[in-house]
C-alpha cells in the first residue's frame, strides 16, 4: 500500500471515530424525548434522504443488476439493523462507560472471526497491541467508577451483543466488499434499516394512536439536532468511512481503530461537559493509542484484497 494512501485510510479511520465517539452523547439526548425505535426510524430517515441527494443527482451511481443482492441483506440485517436496535435499547438501561467498556471486546471479537473466516493471520505483537488497546478502555471507565450493577444487566447483555455483531459486520464487509462497492453497500444498509426502523415504529404508533407524538417530535429542536447528527454523520458518512476502510483494511485492524472513541468521548466530556480529566484519563488514552498504532505497524506482510472478477489484486 502507497503512502499516500496509507496516509488518507489513517485519516478516515480517525474522521469516522471522531464522529462515532460524540453518538453516544447524541443518542441519549435522543433518548430524552422518543423510544428507541422512533429514534432509529428518525435516524434512518435522514440518513436516506441525505445518500439520496447524490443519487438522485447522478453524481453516485448505483448498479445492483446482477450482482447477489441476499449478500448485502444480510449484511444490512447484522448492520445497521442488528447492531444498532441493540445499542440503542442498551443504553436505555446502561450506562455509555458500560456501554464503552463492552464495546472494547469488538476488536478482540474480530481478531477471532477474521482468524476464522477470512483466515487473516496476526502476529503476536498486533495481538498483545489489541490487548493493550482494549485494557486502555476498560482501565479508563474502571477507574470512572462504572460498575456493573445487577439492575443493569439487561442493558449489558445488548450491549455486548451490539459488539458481536459490529465484529460479524466487520467480517461480512470484508466479503461483500468483493462483489458491491462501498456506496451501494451504504445504500442498502441505510434502505432497509430505515424500512425495518419505520415500520415498526408507525405500526407501534398505530396501535397506541399516538401517530401525532411523531409529528410533534419535528417541533423539538433538540431531538431534530441529534437525529441529523445521528443518522448523517453518525450513520452515513461513518458507514461510507467503514466501508472505505474495510475494502483496503484488514478487518481485524480496522475494528482496533474503534477503541480511539473512547478518548474522543473523553475530550468531548472535558469540553462540552466541563468534566475533569485526571491522570488516569491520559494514561488509559496512551494505551489505546500505543494499541492502535501496534497493531497498524506490526505488520506480517503487505495487505492484499481479494479482487474482484476480471480485476488484479490490490496492493
Amino acid at each position: 500500500m502507497q503512502n499516500p494512501q496509507l496516509l488518507l485510510l489513517y485519516l478516515a479511520a480517525l474522521l469516522h471515530n471522531l464522529i462515532t465517539g460524540l453518538s453516544f452523547l447524541f443518542t441519549k439526548t435522543a433518548l430524552k424525548h422518543a423510544s428507541p425505535i422512533d429514534v432509529l426510524a428518525f435516524r434512518f430517515t435522514a440518513s436516506l434522504l441525505a445518500l439520496s441527494i447524490p443519487v438522485v443527482w447522478g453524481r453516485v451511481k448505483l448498479n445492483f443488476r446482477g450482482k447477489n443482492l441476499g449478500q448485502v441483506i444480510s449484511l444490512a440485517l447484522v448492520y445497521p439493523i442488528s447492531f444498532f436496535a441493540l445499542q440503542t435499547f442498551g443504553l436505555l438501561y446502561a450506562s455509555s462507560s458500560e456501554g464503552g467498556i463492552l464495546l472494547a471486546v469488538t476488536p478482540i471479537f474480530t481478531m477471532i472471526m477474521a482468524a476464522i473466516f477470512l483466515k487473516e493471520k496476526t502476529t503476536i505483537l498486533q495481538q498483545a497491541s489489541i490487548i493493550l488497546s482494549v485494557i486502555g478502555v476498560v482501565y479508563i471507565f474502571i477507574m470512572k467508577g462504572a460498575g456493573l450493577d445487577l439492575a443493569e444487566i439487561l442493558g449489558i447483555s445488548l450491549l455486548l451483543l451490539s459488539a458481536l455483531t459490529s465484529a460479524g459486520y466487520h467480517i461480512l464487509t470484508r466479503v461483500t466488499i468483493r462483489q458491491f462497492s462501498a456506496t451501494e453497500i451504504s445504500f442498502m444498509m441505510t434502505l432497509l434499516g430505515f424500512l425495518f426502523f419505520n415500520t415498526f415504529s408507525l405500526i407501534g404508533h398505530a396501535l397506541n394512536n399516538s401517530i401525532g407524538h411523531l409529528f410533534a417530535l419535528f417541533g423539538n429542536m433538540e431531538f431534530v439536532l441529534s437525529v441529523l447528527y445521528l443518522g448523517v454523520l453518525s450513520s452515513l458518512v461513518t458507514s461510507l468511512l467503514n466501508n472505505y476502510l474495510l475494502a483496503h483494511m484488514e478487518a481485524a485492524k480496522v475494528s482496533v481503530f474503534g477503541n480511539l472513541r473512547t478518548v474522543v468521548t473523553i475530550l468531548a466530556g472535558v469540553y462540552f461537559l466541563k468534566e475533569p480529566l485526571f491522570l488516569y484519563h491520559v494514561a488509559g488514552s496512551l494505551m489505546i493509542i500505543l494499541g492502535v498504532i501496534g497493531t497498524n505497524y506490526a505488520r506480517h506482510g503487505p495487505e492484499r484484497v481479494p479482487a474482484k472478477k476480471g480485476e488484479h489484486p490490490r496492493p
